[in-house]
């Protein structure tokens, strides 16, 4: 009786409450891990102790006024930074970018001055040109198969050649004449290079630009997907496209966005100095590249953000310009920049692996 009364409690008693074993798929991983694992998390604190720091070794810093040029210095290399990093993304990098900016605003002008025409049709063509160039970048890529960073880097030095060659042979100099008494080039300075008030500050159009684009960047790979489409070529592009995904469309049509933010940030520089040294543009598409490292996004492919972009842009401008505001030597600006590309990149693999570790 004692027997069958003790076997009966064995059965109908509920288990002792204790710690349950979890397999690392099911437990939940803390808070402060899961932030980690965010890419835009290391480039924020990064841009956050650069702002606090200048704040305090340089005091005009702390103007409406500087900061207003800060952010215009970063919003220039933002605007171009934000679509390298969708290219990044999506497993792929343009070394052609910094000099397609120049043969966008030489496009622009030379077309519009030489042949007497209103500066939209100038501006339109030039789109069309800089479009056209991503997309030959983009479909060398693809068809070849050939590393993006062969097929931009040939692209680099042709467009680099074009941009002397054709300017000296259409102006007989190196940069091009001064367009700001044409038709239309008044509305189109409102677009690319105006400004406005807010308060005693004097706030460049260009910064709007940039949050703009940054907010559609994050709500397209957030959200749609085509988002999706790119962090699956950059992951994996022979699964990608099993699974249905268009890698040769998705691949182009970054390369021609690179190609509209170099239109664009070629505007905004003919805009606001009515004319446009051939020359130049060289060793940007670094800056426009770092940035993007900067702000969390692999070199590899399938990783990062729009957001951390922006910050590494911000980095950029703050330290650009933190480093006249508190009257050091601006030779050592790119020197900073090297330290924190470094930083970056070893922050951005301690928080991948602080992330991934159970």
């Amino acid at each position: 009786m004692s027997t069958t009364h003790q076997a009966e409690s064995a059965v109908t008693s509920p288990p002792t409450p204790g710690p349950q074993e979890t397999d690392g798929r099911t437990a939940e991983r803390p808070l402060a891990i899961r932030l980690l694992a965010r890419p835009e998390i290391g480039v924020f604190l990064g841009a956050a102790a650069v702002f606090v720091f200048f704040l305090i070794t340089a005091p005009p810093v702390r103007d409406g006024g500087s900061m207003a040029n800060i952010l215009y210095s970063s919003s220039t290399i933002g605007i171009m930074a934000l679509p390298v990093a969708l290219l990044m993304i999506g497993g792929e990098f343009d070394l052609s970018a910094g000099v397609a900016v120049i043969t966008s605003a030489l496009t622009a002008s030379m077309l519009s001055y030489q042949l007497t025409m209103n500066v939209w049709v100038g501006v339109i063509v030039a789109l069309l040109v800089s479009l056209g160039i991503g997309f030959l970048n983009g479909w060398m890529v693809v068809k070849t198969g050939l590393p993006s960073f062969l097929v931009t880097l040939g692209s680099f030095l042709i467009l680099q050649g074009v941009n002397l060659a054709v300017t000296k042979l259409v102006t007989g100099n190196v940069a091009t004449d001064d367009i700001s008494t044409m038709d239309g080039f008044s509305q189109a300075k409102k677009v690319f290079a105006s400004s406005f008030q807010i308060g005693d500050v004097q706030v460049k159009i260009t910064i709007v630009w940039w949050l703009v684009f940054a907010a559609i960047a994050t709500w397209v790979l957030l959200r749609t997907k085509y988002g999706n489409w790119i962090f699956a070529v950059g992951g994996n592009k022979d699964s990608a496209r099993a699974v249905g995904v268009p890698v040769a469309f998705t691949k182009i049509s970054l390369f021609m966005l690179v190609g509209f933010g170099a239109w664009f940030i070629g505007m905004h520089q003919l805009f606001s100095f009515n004319t446009v040294q051939s020359g130049e543009g060289v060793g940007q598409e670094l800056i426009y590249i770092a940035a993007a490292v900067i702000g969390g996004c692999l070199l590899t492919g399938g990783s990062g953000s729009a957001i951390g972009p922006l910050f590494g842009a911000f980095m950029f401008g703050m330290v650009q310009q933190g480093i006249v505001y508190a009257g050091w030597n601006p030779d050592w600006f790119k020197a900073f920049l090297g330290v924190m590309l470094l930083g970056a990149t070893l922050i951005n693999l301690w928080v991948g692996r602080a992330a991934t570790r159970r």
